[in-house]
This record gives structure tokens, C-alpha cells and sequence, in this order.
């Protein structure tokens, strides 16, 4: 009996054994892809978040002290150049201007007086000449006062459109209190921010005479009527982003669009012999790109990559690959660092169209 117990556990043991090592020749059997990155220019479609700016957007202030005696215009109406807005009680300044009149008045009939005694040499000259002093510091006296009694009424510096009022007719004023803004919005400055990197390209772009034409994606999703132009770049990057500001300009004649509204900017940005790979060769540790590259001796090594754009299946390399690295395809998730696999490597051009996109 304890023999027959024997050749059952012998017997047992060899059919473990058995199925243990056509487990593992069946896993050194698994052929697995692979492929190469694409070298070759692209351009990639980039989208940023911005801020619509009216071309002109200014406080409307009060320049002088006084009670706001008349409103001409109601919030979000449409005004001229040089239209009549609010007009401040004007009965100090009416007053002071009469006074001055006066004193011009006065001054004249000194001057001439004296001149006619001056000229029969009654008079010295420097009489004649106090007399003229005090007649234009009468009359400098008089455009100071007519040009406060103009500041009671405000008018539109340029065409634009009202804001909400601050003030009601009869508040009283102090001088500089904002009464409401006053925006242009016959152009639209549209800001975004833009990594040192896309920065580069722009200036190469700039520097070979091109335009840079960019789409204004609204808030409720559709795209703005008209495309802009890139014209303006900030002076200097943002220490803490990296990023620097840039300033486009669109028109905007139908008015849709309003100062502070925010929206995303579509800007094409070219990519010389960029490298691309498709997205499913990489996975991502702690927010890293990582994708696992085969050696001469089909050992397959895990690296860090640097995404500089990325596109529908596809990311364009910056750093950790180049051309010619093999990187492994399909069963990223089955291998770890440091395997020895076996592999049929794929063109990266018969690649990418399996991945429906296409790289201009």
C-alpha cells in the first residue's frame, strides 16, 4: 500500500511539472509588435484658454465735484465720438466763468488806457507792460474757468459701448468717481499663453514672413465667425509657467463679441522633423511618459519621454527617443524591465494608418 501511495505522488508530481513548463515555453513563445517613431514635419492643432479684451475698455470719470444733474445715455447703448453722456450741475462753474469774463472786461479797459498814456509818454513802459500782464493773466484766468465748465459735461472719448452706471441723477460727486466703462469693441485683443517651445516656432514662422492665423473657439462651443491674426508677443516669460503671452487681434463687426468673455484659441503650430509615435506605445508613471525601447538583444528597457504636442493617437517626441529607437508596439502591459521577448517590428508608416489619423 505505502508503494502504491508513492507511485501516485511520483505520478502527480510529473503532471505539475509537466504543465509548469509548457506554461512558461508558451510565454517565450509570444511574438509581440514593435516599431519605430515617424521622423518627419507635421503641424499640430493646439488649443489654449484665453481672454477677450476690448481694443479700447476705459473708466468713465468725473472731473469735477458736483451733483449729476442729467444722464443722456442708458447702459449697453451704443455712443459716438464726441456724444454727450452726463452732464454735472453746472451753475458754480457757469458762474465762475462770468467772473472771469469780468475781469478780462475789466483788464482791457486798463490796458488800453494805459496805452494811450504811454503813448503821450505820460506813463513808463513797464506801466504799459504791468497793464498787458495783468490783461492776459485775465484772459488765461477765463480759459481755466470755461474749461472747468466744460468738465460738468462728460462725453464719449470714442464710439463704444456703455456699461452699467454707477451713479444715479442727483448723487453727488467727487472728482475722478467712476461714473461707468466705455468699450470699443469694433476689434477684439484675444490673450493666451504659449510654452517656450511653440514660442520658438512661432518667431522662426515670423522670421520667414508668414502669419500666424488662429480660431477663436466661443464658450458655448462654435467657432468665431472670423479668424485673427497673431501681432503682439509679451516681452517676457512667466518664471513660474514658462509660458509667454500672446496677443491676438480680430475684427468684430457684428459686435458679438463683448470684453471679459473667455474662450480657447485654435493655433496651427509647425513641428520640423518631429518624431511620432503613437500614443498606445506609452503608459505613465507618477504624471512621466514612459515607453519600453528593445536593445540588440531584444531586452526591452523602460524610458522617460518628453511630449511636445500631442495629436488625435499620436505624440510628438521632444526628448528620450530618436530615430531608429525600436519601442515596443502592442503588450506593453504583459512585459516588465529588463524581459527578453521576441518581436515583429512594423514600419511606423503601416502603423499609423491602422490608428485612423493622418500626419500632414
Amino acid at each position: 500500500m505505502k508503494t502504491l501511495y508513492t507511485l501516485v505522488g511520483i505520478i502527480s508530481l510529473s503532471i505539475l511539472t509537466s504543465c509548469g513548463e509548457h506554461t512558461h515555453e508558451k510565454e517565450e513563445h509570444i511574438t509581440f509588435i514593435a516599431t519605430t517613431p515617424l521622423l518627419q514635419d507635421t503641424t499640430v492643432t493646439k488649443e489654449y484658454v484665453c481672454q477677450v479684451h476690448a481694443i479700447q475698455h476705459i473708466d468713465v470719470r468725473a472731473l469735477e465735484k458736483g451733483y449729476l444733474q442729467k444722464i443722456y445715455v442708458d447702459e449697453g447703448q451704443t455712443v459716438k465720438e464726441g456724444q454727450i453722456m452726463f452732464r454735472i450741475m453746472p451753475i458754480l462753474y457757469e458762474a465762475e466763468v462770468a467772473k472771469a469774463k469780468a475781469e478780462v472786461d475789466l483788464a482791457e479797459i486798463e490796458y488800453r488806457n494805459t496805452k494811450i498814456l504811454s503813448d503821450s509818454n505820460v506813463v513808463s513802459k513797464n506801466e504799459l507792460a504791468m497793464a498787458k500782464a495783468n490783461l492776459d493773466r485775465a484772459k488765461a484766468q477765463l480759459e481755466l474757468a470755461r474749461a472747468h465748465l466744460g468738465f460738468t459735461e462728460i462725453k464719449a472719448p470714442f464710439t463704444g459701448i456703455m456699461d452699467r452706471f454707477h451713479v444715479r441723477v442727483g448723487s453727488l460727486l467727487d472728482e475722478g468717481e467712476l461714473l461707468t466703462n466705455l468699450s470699443d469693441n469694433s476689434k477684439m485683443w484675444v490673450y493666451f499663453n504659449v510654452p517656450e517651445a511653440e514660442y520658438i516656432e512661432y518667431k522662426k514662422k515670423e522670421l520667414s514672413g508668414q502669419q500666424t492665423i488662429v480660431d477663436l473657439i466661443m464658450a458655448n462651443g462654435e467657432n468665431f465667425m472670423h479668424q485673427g491674426i497673431v501681432e503682439t508677443v509679451e516681452a517676457d516669460f512667466n518664471n513660474e509657467t514658462g509660458n509667454i503671452a500672446f496677443r491676438a487681434t480680430f475684427e468684430n463687426p457684428e459686435g458679438l463679441l463683448r470684453h471679459g468673455e473667455t474662450g480657447n484659441i485654435q493655433m496651427t503650430v509647425p513641428f520640423k522633423n518631429a518624431l511620432i509615435i503613437p500614443q498606445k506605445a506609452t503608459f505613465e508613471i507618477l504624471e512621466k511618459k514612459y515607453v519600453f525601447v528593445i536593445d540588440a538583444r531584444n531586452i526591452v528597457h523602460q524610458r522617460e519621454v518628453t511630449v511636445a504636442a500631442e495629436m488625435p493617437d499620436l505624440f510628438v517626441i521632444s526628448n528620450g527617443l530618436k530615430k531608429g529607437d525600436r519601442i515596443l508596439l502592442e503588450g506593453i502591459r504583459k512585459v516588465n524591465n529588463g524581459d527578453k521577448i521576441s518581436y515583429k517590428l512594423e514600419n511606423p508608416k503601416d502603423v499609423i494608418p491602422k490608428l485612423k489619423v493622418y500626419v500632414e
